[in-house]
């Protein structure tokens, strides 16, 4: 499968340059936003670990094996690349155990810091990630792409899931299929919560694809269901709620279905759209309704905060930017770049 086939159509056209993402691993660099103040008292040891070349499942796995912690008691708050240099928070559940933590000697992995709190630390508990991103080699002129990026700035982008959640190839995604298909789950714990992640996000590119399509990702339609960037409620929007001053501030957005079940909220175009992709897919829908999964929404439009740019070379663009968590940097720099292939790369199944 191909990018556009995961994603869905570019929202400003065609991208004004080409260039290589991750020559090397410190080209892309993820720093999570943790706005928990910590205890320093409690059952949990939290760390902040910089990881390098490692996707978050095989960090767990060498802290599992470094400290002798079942992995079942290590807990992340989102899932970080591996082709990347980040630094990212885990909490390991030790009441009444102290840690040695030089005892972690590892080349792509070390700590910060180290801190104790009285809760474990939850999926989706950091606000925001901050990203420094590299693109070398570039081919097009820095006119067009400083006209890009103000455009990106101003009205930013939508907000897919990025083709590292689907696999090499969207094997993830056909992966997911095949259970749906036989209606069964994986008995893997972190094999099903991945497959059925995959199998929602791969839904929603495709109701954000049509928005893109007809051009309502960006504004809102009577009988959409809005939200705040950083908020999981919605409310229903009428007429007045499509003209409110807050939809061109990019503080308020459109959403889509995360397919789970219930009904859908929505009316109108929003609606026939969303219900339409579901009908096309009733097998995957089917398989996770009966996961256990409900409905949720997510943002159509991703705002691109605190969007700086710099050339450290002429055929080289580092470009410094915070999205909200959840959200994908690749969704931003192919607004702005076709990516030219790096020999030997494979993108992987992180986010």
């Amino acid at each position: 499968m191909t990018d556009t086939t995961l994603l869905g159509p570019l929202a400003w056209g065609k991208p004004a340059a080409r260039a290589v993402l991750k020559a090397s691993t410190s080209d892309f660099q993820v720093n999570e936003v943790l706005d928990i103040e910590l205890s320093g008292s409690g059952e949990h040891l939290w760390l902040q670990v910089e990881k390098r070349g490692l996707n978050t499942e095989e960090a767990v796995r060498i802290l599992s094996k470094t400290f002798g912690l079942p992995q079942k008691l290590i807990s992340y708050a989102g899932l970080k690349d591996r082709q990347a240099l980040t630094t990212q928070w885990f909490s390991l559940h030790l009441p009444g155990v102290g840690l040695d933590i030089s005892a972690l000697q590892h080349p792509q992995l070390r700590v910060l810091q180290a801190q104790r709190h009285v809760r474990k630390l939850q999926r989706g508990a950091h606000s925001a990630n901050g990203f420094v991103i590299r693109l070398t080699s570039l081919q097009g002129g820095q006119g067009d792409l400083e006209t890009r990026l103000l455009q990106i700035a101003d009205k930013g982008v939508p907000n897919y899931y990025g083709p590292q959640r689907f696999g090499l190839d969207g094997h993830n995604l056909h992966h997911a299929l095949h259970y749906a298909g036989l209606g069964e789950l994986p008995e893997r714990r972190n094999l099903r919560s991945r497959l059925l992640t995959v199998a929602r996000s791969a839904l929603f590119n495709r109701m954000l694809a049509q928005r893109v399509k007809d051009g309502s990702w960006n504004r809102a339609l009577p009988g959409d269901a809005l939200s705040f960037t950083q908020s999981r409620s919605f409310f229903i929007a009428g007429q007045a709620e499509c003209d409110d001053p807050r939809l061109g501030q990019m503080d308020l957005h459109p959403t889509a279905a995360l397919w789970g079940a219930g009904d859908l909220p929505v009316s109108g175009q929003a609606r026939a759209i969303e219900q339409a992709v579901a009908d096309a897919e009733p097998a995957l829908c089917r398989w996770l309704e009966r996961a256990g999964l409900k409905q949720q929404r997510r943002i159509l439009r991703l705002p691109v905060q605190s969007l700086r740019w710099s050339w450290p070379a002429a055929d080289c663009l580092q470009l410094e930017f915070v999205l909200p968590a959840g959200c994908f940097a690749t969704a931003v720099v192919r607004e702005l770049v076709e990516l030219i292939p790096v020999e030997g790369e494979n993108p992987q199944c992180e986010s």
